[in-house]
């Protein structure tokens, strides 16, 4: 390990430095997000190239040597990439996410303590990695691009020939159903028809739309979708995917149509306001009753508030009635509002692990026990990896 300590920077440029980095990281996430989407637009991978080339030429201008090479490498991949002479793949997505982890956490520590250790072997290695990827040997990317992001996080499921699982089949890693190691980058499933893959884009670009509604929903629907696949992965795929992508984006449509008063309230409501606030599960499921491929879908926007002991609405079912991506989703739910800021509790928003265990105490007769114990399954894999 080596340890880095810039030269005496004045602290308005160390700031401009770190909120340039967070606006581009965030641009970068997105961008990724789309390519999940879209892998071949190329405005996209224009644009990502451009964000770690800004990235680079940012830490240069301040000397914060260690990353530079390191990105530069990343650059030289990204430009391959836009020039149309390596393709876009969920493991490159992970390598420059890591990568973009890594540079972030250490500029931050820099910022907090004026110096920051980094593994430059580590670097080394993973600079030597990314350079075996070339045009000339496509039928070994994924592979070498596995076996780069390895070394970032050994605790990706990727094995050697770059596909999950350590299976030696040759299908596609879209097509393999598996707990992934992270959250995937979009709440989108992969492996869908075109026919769906529209009709996905389409309610999440509604739900971007929706969430300029309210000064608190920002990014509410991806980030609900993507733990909601990656917590049903783990309980081994009960709940069709599809249908519960679609309803995490959907469930909350109906509150768009609150008037703004009542949505940024952040006093208890009257008994007439918290029945026009529930009304929204009927004015979200609405929107999909004529759309029979997302049928089930409905059913899970429709239960999405009900309660194992029978508490919930509008129906009030009971445990044994309420299907599986209602229950998921309900937890879910909950526990996005208790960890951003919210109209009720824009000063209180709890950190991750606080609201896990806050739920666990309030879980009985509120959640299913069943879904509560993938739901801390989840949270602590995922809780312990961002410690780590």
């Amino acid at each position: 390990m080596q340890t880095f300590a810039p030269e005496e920077l004045e602290e308005d440029i160390l700031t401009d430095l770190m909120e340039e980095i967070n606006e581009l990281y965030e641009a970068s996430e997105q961008t990724l997000i789309e390519l999940e989407l879209r892998p071949q637009d190329n405005e996209l991978q224009r644009a990502l190239f451009r964000s770690i080339h800004t990235i680079k030429g940012d830490l240069g201008l301040v000397n914060f040597s260690p990353m530079i090479p390191l990105l530069q490498h990343v650059e030289d991949l990204l430009d391959y990439l836009r020039k149309g002479e390596v393709d876009y793949t969920s493991t490159m997505s992970d390598l420059v996410l890591l990568t973009m982890d890594r540079v972030k956490g250490f500029v931050e520590e820099v910022m907090s303590s004026g110096r920051a250790a980094y593994d430059d072997v580590l670097h080394e290695q993973l600079i030597l990695a990314i350079t075996r990827v070339t045009p000339q040997n496509k039928p070994e990317h994924e592979r070498l691009l596995g076996e780069a992001a390895l070394l970032l996080n050994p605790a990706l499921d990727i094995n050697a020939a770059g596909e999950p699982g350590g299976t030696d089949s040759a299908a596609p890693v879209t097509d393999i159903k598996r707990p992934p190691a992270t959250l995937a980058n979009t709440g989108i499933p992969k492996a869908v028809s075109a026919e769906k893959q529209a009709d996905m884009l389409f309610f999440r670009e509604m739900m971007r739309t929706i969430e300029h509604r309210s000064n608190y929903w920002a990014g509410r629907g991806d980030r609900i979708a993507k733990l909601a696949l990656y917590i049903n992965h783990l309980a081994g795929n009960p709940v069709d995917d599809d249908q519960l992508s679609v309803a995490c984006y959907v469930h909350d449509f109906g509150m768009a149509f609150m008037p703004l008063p009542l949505l940024n309230k952040n006093q208890p409501y009257t008994d007439q306001e918290f029945n026009l606030m529930r009304s929204h599960v009927y004015k979200s499921a609405r929107l999909l009753e004529h759309l029979d491929q997302w049928d089930h879908a409905r059913k899970i926007v429709m239960q999405h508030h009900e309660r194992p002991d029978g508490s919930g609405y509008p129906l009030g079912l009971k445990e044994d009635d309420i299907c599986d991506g209602a229950k998921l989703l309900a937890i879910l739910d909950t526990y996005d509002a208790m960890t951003h800021s919210r109209a009720h509790n824009k000063d209180t928003q709890m950190a991750k692990k606080q609201a896990v265990i806050e739920m666990n105490r309030q879980a009985k007769g509120q959640f299913s026990v069943v879904w509560m114990r993938h739901f801390n399954h989840a949270m602590t894999v995922l809780l312990t990896k961002q410690a780590g």
